[in-house]
């Protein structure tokens, strides 16, 4: 399978490319329901990009570079206590990207994007936690192609994304952290308007390497979908334009 692929600019994470986690879940899309994805280069806006299945990898490649890779792999993390969707708005209020955000334009978490354009999660911290939490009420915009009120599950990686940065957030005075690694299980659906909340935390840290876990919690308090991922501390001014 090649198909042809464009990240658009409504997509961005840094300024000039895709966001992490829309970007793996393009690839991670063309598995399974549970997949991982590691990303080697910045993923480029506006330009046709190959998406390929080779030997049981799904493959995006910028002519001959290989842009990201992704493998069908089981995920073994263990959601902590889930807060109220009232809790999460109240966390949502120290988010730190508020006050220190080296790309506020992101798409997932940028305070910069417009209700209906960017997905303005933005996880805070739960009291006395080391936990992270965010309310999401995805919009239509959000829905797969056939229309039917269910989101795409690749803004599903999407949200998991950054919501799993934000445990390590501030990086710190010119730093960033931008996404290597991102490993998803999706159980179920979300839908159009569903009151879900968004949930980080952090697992450990080797040197500029942070790892950290995330999950969606549907409005019945059930677990839609689960990450962990890999985040590699950068000098913010490298993503910027």
């Amino acid at each position: 399978m090649n198909t042809t692929v464009q990240i658009k600019r409504r997509f961005c994470g840094p300024p000039e490319s895709g966001n992490g986690g829309y970007v793996c879940g393009l690839i991670g899309e063309a598995l399974a329901d549970t997949a991982t994805v590691r990303l080697f280069l910045p993923p480029p806006l506006e330009k046709d990009l190959t998406l390929q299945l080779v030997d049981g990898e799904a493959q995006l490649l910028d002519g001959e570079k290989l842009v990201g890779k992704g493998w069908v792999e089981a995920l073994d993390v263990q959601c902590p206590p889930i807060p109220s969707f009232d809790e999460a708005v109240e966390a949502a209020g120290h988010c730190s990207g508020f006050e220190q955000h080296p790309f506020p334009g992101c798409f997932v978490c940028g305070p910069d994007r417009a209700n209906g354009d960017g997905l303005r999660i933005f996880p805070g911290h739960l009291m006395d936690s080391k936990v992270v939490a965010a309310p999401w009420v995805p919009d239509a915009s959000l829905q797969t192609e056939a229309g039917n009120g269910v989101i795409d599950p690749v803004f599903i990686w999407s949200a998991l994304d950054c919501t799993s940065a934000f445990p390590m957030l501030p990086a710190g005075e010119g730093k960033a952290l931008v996404l290597g690694q991102m490993g998803v299980h999706i159980i179920g659906e979300v839908k159009v308007d569903e009151r879900c909340v968004m949930l980080g935390w952090p697992i450990k840290q080797e040197g500029k390497k942070h790892f950290s876990a995330s999950a969606v919690i549907g409005e019945d308090g059930s677990v839609v979908a689960m990450a962990k991922a890999t985040w590699i501390e950068v000098a913010a001014a490298s993503f910027q334009s």
